[in-house]
């Protein structure tokens, strides 16, 4: 018999899609509370008025995803125990409260998208605390994945919203014209801290995650995953030497359109690599663990 392949397709690319998906909901999450925390001037408000509702927009089709992705694995998973997806549901409390906040989100971006202020606490409710949802069930060491996954999705989740929701629309939205620096360098500081802490939750989770998996120092070399999960270190570096570029460099020159653009095209650059560490990610989570 011909050998097992390593990686049953197409899982890399569902794994690929969910991560969109939760970086999508994440990143509008952050965008909202962090990037638009300051609305002190009228005149500017109905810019972020409409930013608020284009990531809203953005979460609200990361959060579909995630639950059409849900439900159609949802049969696969109760036939393996035999069960109906009704008494799967509810055999199962752990895949019942991700249902439910992952519905709770669908609810809170829908009222978001439609300016219903309220429907953005009920969003990060179902996204952040159904990310953690291990809680309820007392499941702790189940938390190390999704705070590391969460922690990556309001960081490069936000900003790619914080790119395509806030910084694009900005330099073409004329009412704004004079107020556009401003208004970028608002943006950008606000983000800030939430990147530099959620950057330091994604290394110590993901340091756990590799050694929760590795067992051994030297499986790094000698196994596929290692291998794969070197590369990936390779380009997370990547990604941090553009998120520090950003913060020490550029950051500090906004208050200008110039600036504004700049920074838009280093975070587009950020993003571009950071979306090869999710296709690696999709790859070393479809590869078998070393064995301890």
């Amino acid at each position: 018999m011909p050998p097992e392949p390593l990686i049953q397709w197409p899982e890399p690319i569902v794994q690929f899609v969910g991560f969109i998906a939760q970086f999508l909901a994440a990143g509008a999450i952050g965008f909202r509370f962090f990037a638009l925390r300051n609305r002190e001037i009228e005149s500017d408000r109905p810019f972020y008025d409409d930013a608020a509702r284009r990531a809203a927009i953005m979460g609200l089709i990361g959060i579909l995803i995630s639950l059409g992705m849900m439900l159609w694995e949802l049969p696969g998973a109760a036939a393996r125990k035999h069960l109906g997806a009704a008494a799967f549901l509810a055999a199962t409390p752990q895949s019942e409260l991700e249902l439910g906040f992952l519905v709770l989100a669908v609810i809170g971006f829908g009222l978001a998208a439609m300016r219903v202020a309220p429907g953005w606490y009920l969003a990060a409710i179902g996204v952040v605390v159904g990310a953690l949802r291990a809680v309820f069930t007392g499941k702790w060491t189940s938390l190390v994945n999704p705070i590391h996954v969460l922690a990556a999705g309001l960081w490069i989740g936000t900003l790619l919203v914080l790119v395509f929701a806030g910084l694009s629309a900005l330099l073409v939205h004329e009412p704004t014209r004079e107020r556009r620096g401003a208004i970028a360098a608002d943006m950008v500081n606000g983000f800030s801290p939430l990147a530099l802490s959620m950057g330091v939750i994604v290394v110590l989770f993901g340091v756990i995650t590799a050694w929760r998996h590795l067992h051994h120092i030297d499986a790094l070399w000698t196994t596929p995953y290692g291998i794969a999960l070197m590369i990936k270190l390779v380009f997370v570096a990547m990604v941090f030497a553009l998120g520090a570029w950003n913060w020490r460099r550029q950051r500090p020159t906004l208050g200008s359109e110039a600036a504004a653009a700049s920074i838009r095209r280093s975070g587009t650059a950020e993003l571009t690599v950071a979306a090869i560490v999710l296709i690696i990610t999709a790859v070393i989570v479809s590869l078998p663990s070393p064995k301890g």
